[in-house]
């Protein structure tokens, strides 16, 4: 597993503000959400990678963009070594059955006037890969694999009338029904219960072996990728500050932020006191980031360089790549 499925080469995404008819007549200079600043990073096939950062921190658009369901400002997404730019409008209708996306509220991306049924039949519909009884047949496999058991009960239920651990099934059967080798799991078991998010979690190591995928992983919880990813990228304000083998990021966190947020996970030992202070103040808005690192104002082991320089990632062995000089002794 040596070649890059996706390659994600200087991603950035400002939003333009939106304000009033007199403010944008009058404003000196425009205004941007700097969601997305600027990530890089690659994908290899049969792996996954756990993209993780507190909420606001970019996530979601960095899957949207991969997905081109938004439009980069800049920056450039490669799908098997080739710019997802250069794909003619027919060419990205047959590349979205190989991309594929699990929403996070599983009730908001399914139609309520949409029996179960037909809603994850309907990417074979869209792509012209099976209707009528040889769709439903398809349906009905994929509907067991994934748990959704008596898969011809079910089929007729609409999502109002089954279990939020089922509708959470129903996405994902619907995102796996066109065989696709690539998917975006966003937040894929957030508003699931406590008692079945182990579950769809073992249902999708199960699948991704089965199927042979490639996840893109997301989630604020870094306690769920140790028991689904291979690699890990921690996200702040739009930036990738910290990536690297799962292991080896979880065992040696280098960057203060990916520190603080290991030590935040709650472990099961009454003994257990967090060693690590958690950082000061709240996450900067993205329409006005502060100069230098973004993560300084937060910091404690911040230095004047912090607020002067945008450190890059630098390789510290082992396909581990940390932005912080003071940390890897870059000062």
């Amino acid at each position: 597993m040596t070649d890059n499925l996706i390659r994600v080469d200087n991603l950035t995404m400002h939003f333009p503000l939106t304000r009033g008819v007199l403010a944008n007549l009058f404003a000196r200079e425009k205004k941007f959400v700097r969601a997305v600043d600027g990530v890089s990073f690659t994908i290899r096939k049969g792996e996954v990678l756990g993209l993780v950062g507190e909420s606001g921190s970019g996530k979601t658009t960095t899957g949207r963009l991969i997905l081109k369901l938004l439009e980069p400002t800049s920056g450039e997404v490669f799908y098997r070594g080739r710019a997802i730019s250069s794909f003619s409008g027919k060419e990205m209708e047959g590349l979205r059955e190989k991309m594929q996306v699990i929403f996070q509220d599983p009730y908001a991306s399914l139609s309520p006037r949409m029996s179960i049924g037909k809603a994850i039949s309907h990417p074979l519909r869209i792509h012209g890969l099976a209707d009528g009884t040889l769709a439903r047949d398809m349906t009905l496999t994929i509907m067991e694999k994934v748990g959704l058991t008596p898969a011809s009960f079910l089929y007729r239920k609409y999502p109002h009338q089954v279990s939020g651990g089922q509708r959470q099934r129903v996405v994902i059967a619907r995102a796996l029904v066109t065989s696709p080798d690539f998917v975006v799991a966003d937040e894929p078991i957030a508003m699931a219960d406590v008692s079945v998010r182990s579950m769809i979690l073992e249902l999708m190591v199960r699948l991704k072996e089965e199927f042979d995928l490639t996840y893109l992983f997301i989630t604020h919880d870094l306690a769920t990728c140790k028991y689904i990813c291979d690699h890990i990228a921690i996200m702040y304000l739009g930036r990738i500050v910290e990536i690297g083998p799962l292991q080896e990021v979880f065992r040696n966190p280098v960057h203060p932020y990916t520190a603080t947020l290991l030590d935040a996970v709650p472990v099961p030992d009454p003994r257990f006191r967090r060693t690590l202070p958690m950082p000061r103040g709240e996450i900067p808005s993205p329409i006005d980031p502060p100069p230098g690192c973004s993560f300084h104002p937060r910091c404690s082991y911040a230095v004047e360089a912090c607020r002067i320089q945008d450190p890059p990632l630098v390789d510290t062995g082992g396909e581990h790549s940390v932005a912080c000089p003071v940390r890897t002794g870059r000062t």
